[in-house]
């Protein structure tokens, strides 16, 4: 492979923020060996960061310190260079040494950010779930539109099964980006686990809207459901019959019970025949058309 092959590859890498470890090594050792980050300015020294945790995931050191004592001559005192070298550190060092590594950086600089983030990392990792949920929080308290914090948050309360606290965490990221689809889903699909059946099948009505091309009765019935649409489709199939099952349904949020739920069941039933009845030729959707269909058939109550 050449070296512009390789350049090409790192780069299409980092802008899909793609963690492909084997193939992302293999190609920055190339661009290592023929010294290729000298002559790219910054994307070669990216490149270079890229290797680094490349080759801490699949466990060639030699190459990350080799790789980090370059970018430290070129940067010395850099920020990212101190959250790289924590990174190595955690590989190799007992937990409590990248903490105490971590902690003193934050007493120079309370606003690092990165760092904050990998000591969160480290505590939730060795099983000191309360202290990284207590950080996690003054962190957001602090730089509240950190979106990716909040999902953290609501992860780790969900995983303890700490669902309404989910949701709560959810919502922040909900009213930081309300146009993506993908985390009205992960809201939808966590109020449903919570037993909140109200608000699940509103916000998975929700993602349908957001993700059909066009909602027109016409063109709704002539298209195909396809990715996270059908997920939804499924939600509201859930939904309803959930619903419908429980005699006094109960709604933490207080949300209203939807309208015509009868209809709403017909109409996920339809979406999903139509999306089961693909000839297959758009991707794997159609495996599993029979079982579906026995299991939409059957009666909502």
């Amino acid at each position: 492979m050449s070296l512009q092959s390789a350049l090409e590859r790192l780069a299409t890498y980092r802008a899909n923020n793609t963690r492909a470890s084997q193939d992302i090594f293999r190609n920055g050792l190339l661009v290592l060996q023929k010294s290729g980050f000298k002559k790219l300015g910054d994307d070669g020294w990216t490149s270079l960061e890229q290797l680094v945790l490349a080759s801490i995931d699949v466990g060639r050191l030699d190459i990350a310190d080799q790789c980090l004592q370059l970018i430290a001559d070129k940067f010395p005192n850099s920020p990212r260079v101190d959250c790289l070298i924590g990174i190595r550190m955690e590989a190799t060092e007992p937990p409590e040494t990248a903490l105490k590594y971590y902690a003193d950086i934050l007493d120079a600089d309370s606003a690092n950010v990165a760092i904050w983030k990998r000591r969160i990392s480290v505590l939730r990792r060795t099983g000191k779930v309360e202290k990284a949920v207590n950080e996690l929080v003054q962190l957001l308290d602090t730089f509240y539109t950190d979106v990716e914090g909040w999902l953290e948050l609501a992860d780790i309360y969900a995983s303890c099964n700490q669902y309404d606290h989910s949701l709560q965490a959810l919502s922040h990221v909900l009213l930081l980006t309300p146009q993506n689809p993908f985390y009205v889903l992960q809201a939808a699909e966590t109020a449903y686990t919570s037993e909140d059946f109200y608000l699940a099948i509103k916000m998975f009505l929700t993602v349908v809207d957001m993700t059909d091309a066009d909602d027109s009765e016409q063109l709704l019935q002539e298209s195909t459901p396809l990715g996270i649409t059908v997920r939804a489709w499924f939600g509201v199939k859930l939904c309803a019959r959930r619903i419908a099952q429980n005699e006094n349904p109960k709604s933490s949020s207080n949300t209203s019970a939807p309208k015509n739920l009868e209809l709403l069941d017909e109409l996920a039933t339809e979406r999903l025949r139509v999306a089961y009845s693909s000839s297959g030729e758009k991707g794997e959707i159609a495996k599993g058309r029979q079982e579906v269909f026995a299991w939409v058939a059957t009666p909502l109550a």
